[in-house]
């Protein structure tokens, strides 16, 4: 009979591993060797592109049957921060008034530690179950995003591997457990502009051609225009712009370069190719009417993606309010996750734990809400293959 792993202790065991993104130290080995000893089949797979750091992933699977449900989630982390601050050691995993401490414990090797120990439970008494489960974890999400989960996906095309269905353990709820199930997210697109115009005195602009001023009335006519109007399932597109820079040290010269950098968080209405020509024509508008040229540079980091509330989705929300309590949201909000990379294979969601001290000093985890989210995962699984 297989032994159940306990969640508690898993979590901590992951969290003295210091995977600080792109550095393993040991941690997807411990998600390897807990697998093995239920019968996973794991293949670890290793990714390095030109000019990045070589990057260990797992693809982990228990069964040839379909259907397929799988499990996807991240070993590495964000860096501690300032130390001193920190309570206790953020590697130490330390247990105190209730919480496990520690770097990643909500973002997300809680969320891992707490799916193997649900499966464990699981097999312990449905070996022969019909269908297969797999989980696919990699150690490039808090990073550049190009040696992980993308790649593996890549490899699993070529390999004709069918995910029916995917649960992404990022920590998807602000407060409580139970609050939230992400069913999508917004893409993102990123552009670097440059308006390039003529230097000169400013007591002759006519002599001149001063960039800074198409630049004002691009970022204005992008910040004050709306995008859309949202949808059913997502909010506004939204955008943001984050640096401004005029590199001029005289106080009596009109610069020769202007630049600006901005983001948009976009709904499903929008793709990258849409949104580069709804963006190159105003910035084309305003640079026509100045005689002033650009550089841009326009860079995805996302698409926005949205998984239908099917069957299973909706069976996922009521085992989680019927195990919390909460009235259990579908969202689309936040930031992105390595789904954008998976959405490609099979539909996912994703749930994990409370996310409200991710990233930050003294991150941590309630066991209660550890426990809990291993009894939904067991509840999910058993459901799934019912």
């Amino acid at each position: 009979m297989n032994k159940i792993i306990d969640e508690i202790k898993i979590t901590q065991e992951l969290i003295k591993k210091p995977s600080v993104t792109p550095k393993d130290v040991g941690a997807m080995n411990v998600v390897a060797s807990n697998l093995k000893k239920l019968g996973f089949k794991c293949k670890m797979m290793s990714f390095q592109e030109k000019g990045t750091e070589k990057i260990i992933n797992l693809y982990a699977r228990y069964g040839s049957q379909s259907p397929n449900l799988c499990f996807a989630g991240h070993t590495d982390v964000v860096p501690p921060g300032d130390l001193p601050s920190w309570s206790s050691d953020p590697f130490g995993a330390k247990i105190k008034n209730g919480y496990l401490f520690g770097r990643g414990v909500s973002d997300m090797k809680g969320g891992i530690g707490c799916f193997i120990a649900a499966v464990s439970e699981f097999l312990k008494s449905n070996q022969n179950f019909k269908g297969s489960l797999s989980l696919l974890i990699t150690g490039d999400e808090e990073g550049i995003a190009v040696n992980g989960t993308k790649k593996v996906v890549e490899y699993l095309k070529k390999k004709k591997e069918k995910i029916d269905f995917c649960i992404v353990g990022e920590p998807s709820n602000r407060k409580k457990l139970g609050q939230m199930i992400k069913i999508g997210r917004r893409g993102s697109i990123t552009t670097h502009l440059t308006v390039i115009g003529k230097q000169g005195h400013i007591a002759y602009p006519h002599e001149a051609s001063n960039p800074s001023t198409p630049l004002i009335k691009i970022l204005n006519e992008l910040k004050t225009k709306p995008i859309d109007k949202g949808n059913k399932s997502f909010q506004p597109s939204n955008l943001e712009i984050t640096r401004i820079n005029i590199d001029n040290t005289a106080d009596n010269v009109i610069p020769a370069k202007a630049s600006a950098t901005f983001n948009i968080r976009y709904n499903n209405i929008h793709t990258h190719a849409s949104l580069k020509t709804y963006l190159s024509k105003i910035i084309n508008k305003h640079l026509k009417k100045y005689n002033c040229k650009s550089e841009v540079k326009f860079i995805g980091t996302g698409t926005a993606f949205l998984t239908k509330p099917n069957s299973t989705v909706k069976n996922i929300q009521r085992i989680i309010q019927k195990e919390t309590g909460q009235k259990t949201l579908l969202s689309t909000t936040g930031g992105t996750s390595d789904a954008r990379f998976i959405k490609d294979i099979a539909p996912c969601i994703e749930f994990g734990l409370v996310g409200n001290t991710m990233h930050q000093v003294d991150e941590r985890s309630k066991l209660s809400d550890l426990r809990k989210l291993k009894k939904i995962y067991l509840k999910i699984i058993e459901n799934f293959f019912s």
